[in-house]
């Protein structure tokens, strides 16, 4: 299998780890977003959206999105919960991650370290939903170690991609004590 991926985009990195911690050989192709590599006619034609990461498996066929990616690679791992319940916990964790997480930490992320711009200069709400999102999870770690359950999954490695960088865009982390020690145990599962 194939991975399209660029290794400064936390839902690229999200990938890399999760094939790695399952012993999935990828074939890593860096695919940067930085200099056009995903608006070039060859990539477009693997990806229309433009987007990585992208996987391409053996028998040629592709699926991007980093948590359909997530959950492809992983489908009867110990990575994705058994009971249907804390599977559909799992689940809700992926989706605020994506609407309610990355919009804001990642966006932030990339503007002020790989744009950069000042804090001063970022949208308001980024940095106050970005905020709000990194009290949730510290408010939820505070009493858990993992996301969900008592073993880490899905929902710990797609969270830390960019939690773990958003000092990056300008969010103190010291101000999320159970957060970090979460960041660190994750880190530590992930051996990132």
């Amino acid at each position: 299998m194939r991975v399209y991926g660029d290794s400064i985009s936390g839902n690229c990195l999200k990938v890399k780890w999760t094939a790695a911690i399952l012993g999935i050989a990828i074939e890593w192709i860096e695919t940067s977003v930085l200099d056009g590599s995903t608006r070039t006619a060859g990539f477009l034609e693997l990806n229309p959206a433009g987007q990585v990461p992208l996987l391409v498996r053996d028998d040629g066929r592709s699926l991007a999105q980093s948590n359909a990616i997530m959950l492809h690679l992983t489908e009867g791992s110990a990575l994705v919960p058994a009971d249907p319940f804390l599977r559909a916990k799992m689940y809700e964790w992926l989706f605020w991650e994506q609407y309610s997480h990355e919009p804001y930490v990642a966006v932030a992320r990339f503007q002020m370290h790989y744009l950069g711009k000042a804090q001063s200069e970022l949208e308001p709400k980024i940095v106050e939903r970005g905020k709000a999102a990194l009290a949730l999870l510290d408010r939820h770690l505070a009493e858990a170690d993992w996301l969900v359950g008592d073993a880490l999954t899905l929902a710990d490695i797609a969270l830390v991609a960019y939690s773990r960088v958003a000092h990056e865009g300008g969010f103190d982390l010291a101000d999320y004590p159970a957060l970090q020690r979460w960041i660190a145990r994750a880190e530590a599962a992930l051996s990132i």
